[in-house]
């Protein structure tokens, strides 16, 4: 009686381990990391010599992205058990994952060894290689769709064969997933109640942009399994990237009753920020933050999101909060040159621009990524601060990274100019705008006011050619124009003087550019004289 009570208990203990771990399993599949981590802490507290709950634990922590925690959990499973084979597994993704293939296959023969009877077990091993293989940055597809063959045979009921199957062959050819698509919907065939198949389809549409596809597909995974919280995620993140907001709010809603955690929130509201949602972000992160939920992650995107919702006179200061908590905050290694530009931003809202410069600088000093994108806005910034020699500085930098825009050329031509004053300089800089933009009559001014700084006396009427040049390009029936009258009048007036008194001397030509001084002047004195009107 005694003994038939133990096998009782046994198969009871049994039967609650196994829902157990299914449950763990379940909940990592449907993104509920937290609680399936809370699972598998007690799991393998309860057993701490099953190498198998291990394999799992570390399987949650590589879905979720945490590659390191996974590999602490599979070295753990190898640790403790060398009786099961997926500890073996275990130790060779460690392996794989760390670029070592002929010392993880070593491992991997040894979980084939110890399932050479036993084909579901065999399966198993087979899924867990596979999955490294295709999910790794160390991939061998070809390797993984070899295996996956044997564990369909072995195990045609289940439905992750078909879904890594699909996986690979997607990231193998993603320019053709037919193959993929085939094996994804083939799960509806072993399991008509599971999405899985379905919703990674639809993901294989909107990797395509095929918005209409993709939420078609993700409606009919809904219907199969309205709990999957996946599909409403995923749904979401489509209609947000389409525009659809209201839909994608709907499906996140959705997502976070499923998923009624932190986790699943921060996901909702890191989706708002990169949809550009900044305002609603704000209101989301600040709900974390008050549930004790903050990182450098979420300080970021609430110091840029307060740069670009300014809803209130608080908004700058409360940016400059976030970013003072981010930087207390972030690894030196983790922090990216957006980081000093949203800081910088933030100053020179707040009227510090010479504190928002050097945040500017030091985001430009991050890497050449950052330099490309930001020399030529901060040069920009220093030219209007009338910090000529750092917008010089700055444009000389740039010219070594990329070749200047004609606009580019042209603030450097004028901030040399007006900075060390070096006109041959600033004459060179303006020559090529006019190679880039040959009709851009703005660059025959600044030659001509250059030619005239080295001429100053006239001894050689140097800035003729480029006053001619200006008078014509602009149209006549243009020169009254705002942009066009200070510089066509600048123009006029150094050709009067130069047909009059230069060694060109032409009194006709004189007069013409007097009489055009005096269509757009009227009230012009000199004109008026030189033309005889009283």
């Amino acid at each position: 009686m005694k003994t038939l009570f133990l096998i009782g208990a046994a198969f009871l203990s049994s039967l609650t381990f196994g829902q157990t771990l299914k449950d763990a399993i379940y909940k990592t599949d449907n993104e509920r990391y937290a609680d399936a981590i809370k699972d598998f802490s007690a799991l393998v507290k309860a057993d701490p010599m099953n190498g198998e709950l291990y394999f799992y634990y570390g399987d949650c922590y590589f879905d979720k992205g945490l590659v390191d925690s996974a590999k602490i959990m599979w070295n753990k499973s190898f640790e403790v058990d060398k009786l099961r084979a997926l500890p073996f597994v275990a130790a060779g993704r460690v392996l794989w994952i760390d670029g070592k293939k002929t010392e993880a296959k070593v491992e991997f023969d040894k979980a084939f060894a110890l399932t050479k009877k036993d084909k579901l077990k065999r399966a198993e091993v087979i899924r867990g290689m596979a999955k490294i293989f295709i999910k790794s940055d160390v991939k061998d597809y070809d390797q993984a769709l070899l295996l996956l063959e044997e564990a369909i045979i072995k195990d045609p009921k289940n439905e992750d064969n078909l879904l890594l199957k699909g996986d690979a062959l997607y990231a193998k050819t993603p320019d053709n997933a037919s193959l993929a698509i085939k094996s994804y919907l083939a799960v509806l065939d072993i399991n008509p109640k599971s999405p899985r198949g379905v919703v990674r389809v639809a993901n294989i549409y909107r990797a395509a942009q095929n918005q209409e596809l993709a939420n078609q597909k993700y409606k009919e995974a809904k219907l199969i399994d309205s709990t999957y919280a996946p599909a409403y995620r995923a749904n979401a993140e489509l209609n947000m990237r389409f525009g659809k907001k209201k839909a994608a709010i709907e499906d996140w809603q959705k997502y976070l009753k499923l998923n009624n955690n932190l986790e699943a929130r921060y996901l909702y509201t890191t989706a708002l920020f990169n949809a550009k949602e900044y305002c609603e972000a704000i209101t989301e992160v600040n709900t974390l933050n008050a549930m004790n939920f903050s990182n450098f992650y979420t300080e970021r995107m609430l110091a840029f999101s307060y740069l670009e919702c300014n809803t209130d006179s608080t908004s700058v200061k409360n940016g400059l909060d976030a970013s003072a908590r981010f930087f207390a905050l972030v690894p030196a290694n983790m922090i990216n040159y957006m980081d000093y530009k949203t800081k910088g931003a933030l100053l020179m809202k707040a009227g510090m621009d010479s504190l928002g410069l050097v945040e500017y600088e030091k985001a430009i000093a991050v890497n050449e990524i950052a330099a490309k994108e930001l020399t030529s806005e901060v040069a920009k910034m220093y030219f209007k601060a009338k910090k000529f020699d750092k917008s010089i500085e700055l444009y000389t930098k740039r010219s070594q990274l990329v070749a200047l825009t004609s606009a580019e050329e042209y603030e450097l031509g004028k901030a040399i100019y007006n900075g060390p004053k070096d006109y041959a300089l600033a004459d060179s800089a303006f020559a090529r705008v006019l190679i880039l933009s040959p009709s851009y009559t703005p660059g025959y001014l600044w030659r001509a006011r250059c030619n005239y700084k080295l001429d100053s006396a006239n001894e050689r009427w140097a800035a003729q050619p480029y006053y001619e040049k200006i008078v014509e390009l602009v149209k006549p029936e243009e020169r009254s124009l705002p942009s066009n009258k200070p510089l066509v009048l600048e123009a006029c007036r150094y050709l009067c003087d130069y047909y009059a008194k230069s060694a060109a001397k032409d009194l006709a030509k004189a007069k013409s550019f007097y009489e055009i001084i005096y269509q757009i002047e009227p009230n012009d004195a000199t004109a008026k004289t030189a033309l005889g009107i009283k």
